[in-house]
This record gives C-alpha cells, structure tokens and sequence, in this order.
C-alpha cells in the first residue's frame, strides 16, 4: 500500500467517527466542533482523489465561514439540552423504521442505477494533464462564460434585494447615517462649559426645630 492509499484510509475513517460523533455527542459545541472536522476530513479527501477545487472551497466556504457561524450562535445561545433528549427513546423504534427504509430504497437506487450505468468518461483534467483547479478555470472562463456571468448576476441581485429588504424603513425602527458618523467632530459631541466655583450655603433650620426651640423654657 502506498502512503496515498493509507492516507485515503485515514481520513475516510476520520470523517466516519466525526459525522458519528456530530449526532450522537450530547453538547452542541462538541456537536458543531465534531461537524467542523468531518468537513475538514471530507475536503482532505477530495484533494487527495484530486479534486482540489472542491476541497478547498469546502474548506473556505463551510469550515471558514459557515461552521464558524454556526459555533459561534451555537456558543451565544444558551440552549438546555434537557428538554431535548426527552422522549428519545419513545421515539426510537420509529426512527429506526424510517432510517431502515431509507437505507433499503438508497441501496435500490444504487443497484438500480448500477445496471443502467453509461461508463464513465476519463478524467479530463488528467487527460489534459494540468491540476483540477486550472482545468475547472478554464471550462468555466471558456465554454461555461455566459452561464458563469448569469449565476453571477442573479447571486448579486439576490444580495441586493436582500439588503434592500433588510434596510428599509419602518415605524419605531432607529436607523444610523454613516455620512453624518463619519463627518462627525469632535467639537460637535463634546462641549466644555466654564463656571466658577460657588461655596454652598450654610443649612438654615427648619421651621419646626426653630418652634421647638421656642417651647423650651
């Protein structure tokens, strides 16, 4: 065996314990933290087989910033984990059926798909003899422009609308001008203001100890 082949292994076997580990730990950190890995083992994997787009892009995209959000409103939420493992076991039978019937129909579809198979083509990244990521550049800059640009000009306009959405006005909502925080002066939201000093005035008596002291003899 060689040390690509023992590697394949290892990360294979890595990312099983860890997808194992994300639905059966009972803390959500360690949940997201053991997802984080699988991801990282999964995207190993990929450049190992030499897919290398997709193993840095799962990297960059889902461990750098989709799982890092998700740790951190996992760690900003105070989530009781009691409430959430009640009745577990009344409904495990049941989640046994469904995941026994899914398994059957996913190996169904495997075996059905396996007899109507077309054979693969051969790799053209390898056939052209240049790494995954600069064939895939090339494809997409080439043959796929125009459905390249038009996947980016609907992802900007859904950033767009989604921005406009979120910023417009509402009654009772506080809103902040970054112009005006910007141009803002020191001068303008600090004033100094000179007064001279005043000694207090001496506590006069109040009108009922003066008539007490009246009464006495």
């Amino acid at each position: 065996m060689d040390l690509a082949f023992i590697a394949f292994i290892v990360f294979a076997l890595t990312a099983i314990a860890s997808a194992l580990a994300v639905i059966t730990v009972k803390n959500p950190v360690h949940a997201v933290l053991s997802l984080v890995l699988t991801f990282f083992s999964v995207a190993c994997l990929w450049i190992i087989i030499g897919a290398e787009f997709l193993g840095v892009t799962l990297i960059l995209v889902y461990v750098g910033a989709v799982m890092v959000l998700f740790l951190f409103v996992v760690m900003m939420l105070d989530i009781d984990v009691a409430p959430l493992r009640e009745g577990f076991v009344r409904y495990l039978p049941v989640g046994l059926v469904v995941a026994a019937v899914m398994l059957a129909e996913m190996l169904v579809l495997i075996g059905v798909k396996t007899q109507l198979a077309v054979p693969l083509a051969p790799n053209a990244a390898e056939a052209a003899d240049i790494p995954n990521t600069e064939w895939l550049a090339h494809a997409l800059f080439t043959r796929f422009l125009l459905p390249f640009e038009t996947a980016a000009v609907i992802l900007t306009v859904a950033v767009i609308a989604a921005v406009t959405l979120t910023l417009r006005r509402r009654e009772g909502a506080k809103h902040q001008n970054p112009g005006e925080q910007a141009r803002a002066r020191a001068g303008d939201r600090v004033r100094l203001v000179k007064m001279d000093a005043v000694r207090p005035a001496p506590a006069q008596p109040s009108d009922a100890s003066g008539a007490a002291d009246e009464v006495k003899p």
